[in-house]
């Protein structure tokens, strides 16, 4: 590979034209594992930022692909419809939690939530409520790199805030503070309530990201907090927005996060694993009730469309892998891999360095007191055949839920070897 012209001319995540990182070159993938160019083997606990969720090169994936190319890879939405498109939205109504009815089919995580946003925006100004045009989000939370998201992620800690000047103002409540296992009070949300109390008739929606706050810290939450906020935007009047792109999909143990706080928001954002990892697409729910509201305002139409919006390829290696993950026992996979997590990185809470450990599902945190060297980690992990991606104090987890226990374990044995003697 011409990594020359790769360092020179191409922009990767986050990073530097003048002083680019290193990048490894990959010749292909399979099950768990990256396979680079000198043929080195990488067990990849990302799930390539969460989505592979039944890992790479999936035979039943790459027919589901293979049987709509030989059909069309892409036909507008605008004015036509096609099968894998229906089929999907069945699917996505029938497993997501009720009353979400109503599938907007869009291209990747961030346009869901402006998507999202929108709906919410439109809803209070087609019912002549225009007022309504602010949201709430919650510290640490992150939803996406588009100017509408990056609104709504967290201002002072979040990643965004060289364009703070140029973006919408919204308000803030602290992040929660009660974790997975613990009750919430009412002094746990009494901010939250404050904030609510004295700005519900500017307020459109609370978005937040369910149980699990990704990019923002990797933090988890307790369902009591979550259901508490569905109370409070039951009796102000709000809608609530959940971002469940990084968790939809089993990911925290059950197949929404939602689910474990047993309520269910107005508007559902969907991403990263709905191909399986084979491409990207994404998907925005709404009640009845918000669709109506939209419809039966000024514009009579929601206003958003995307030129690949439903794209038939997408959707129906999306009909395949949700077809394959609830044909499989990924409940109890999630399971053992929660456990095994759980057992394994716990040792390093006795590390000096360690803030933290931390798990959830298929989710395994380590949380530094300091910014970990992230080249200096991601290449002692490279040499113990292990690929993760550590950001700022944490180093996490999230492999693919067919990943075995012996490659779980060798990928949990790096971290503690790295981390545990920094």
């Amino acid at each position: 590979m011409d990594l020359d012209f790769d360092r020179n001319h191409l922009w990767h995540p986050y990073s530097s034209l003048i002083d680019p990182p290193p990048v490894y070159p990959v010749e292909r993938a399979e099950g768990v594992r990256i396979y680079l160019e000198d043929d080195r083997g990488l067990i990849d606990g990302m799930s390539s930022w969460w989505c592979a969720l039944h890992g790479y090169n999936v035979p039943e994936l790459n027919a589901a692909a293979q049987r709509q190319l030989e059909k069309m890879s892409h036909v507008m939405f605008g004015g036509l419809t096609h099968e894998p498109a229906i089929e999907l939205g069945k699917r996505l109504v029938d497993i997501t939690p009720e009353p979400l009815q109503r599938v907007f089919l869009a291209d990747s995580g961030s346009v869901a939530m402006e998507v999202a946003i929108k709906m919410a925006l439109q809803y209070w100004q087609s019912r002549g409520r225009s007022e309504k045009n602010r949201l709430l989000a919650l510290r640490n939370g992150y939803h996406g790199d588009t100017f509408g998201t990056m609104a709504t992620c967290d201002p002072v800690n979040g990643m965004h805030h060289l364009f703070a000047g140029q973006l919408t103002q919204h308000f803030f409540a602290p992040a929660p503070k009660p974790k997975f296992n613990e009750p919430c009070g009412e002094e746990d949300i009494a901010e939250l309530r404050q904030l609510i109390e004295q700005n519900h008739a500017q307020l459109a929606a609370v978005t937040l990201e369910p149980i699990v706050q990704g990019a923002g810290g990797m933090r988890f939450y307790s369902p009591e907090y979550l259901k508490r906020v569905r109370e409070l935007c039951d009796e102000y009047e709000l809608l609530l927005i959940a971002d469940e792109i990084a968790t939809g999909f089993g990911r925290s143990g059950k197949m929404f996060a939602c689910e474990h706080a047993g309520i269910s928001p107005d508007i559902l954002a969907l991403g990263k694993a709905l191909t399986g990892g084979t491409m990207t697409l994404a998907a925005t729910l709404c009640t009845d009730r918000v669709a109506d509201g939209i419809c039966r305002g000024e514009a009579g139409v929601f206003m958003h469309g995307p030129t690949f919006m439903g794209n038939p390829l997408a959707c129906a290696v999306s009909n395949a892998s949700i077809d394959l993950l609830l044909n499989s026992p990924w409940q109890k996979r999630v399971a053992n891999i929660e456990k095994q997590l759980k057992t394994e990185l716990a040792p390093l809470k006795e590390s000096e360095a360690v803030a933290d450990v931390r798990t959830l599902g298929a989710i395994g945190v380590v949380e530094m007191h300091e910014p970990v060297d992230m080249m200096q980690v991601q290449e002692a992990l490279i040499d113990r055949g292990v690929w993760l991606r550590p950001f700022g104090r944490l180093v996490y987890a999230m492999p693919p839920y067919v990943i075995s226990e012996q490659d779980l374990g060798q990928l949990t044995g790096a971290m503690m070897e790295v981390l545990g003697n920094p």
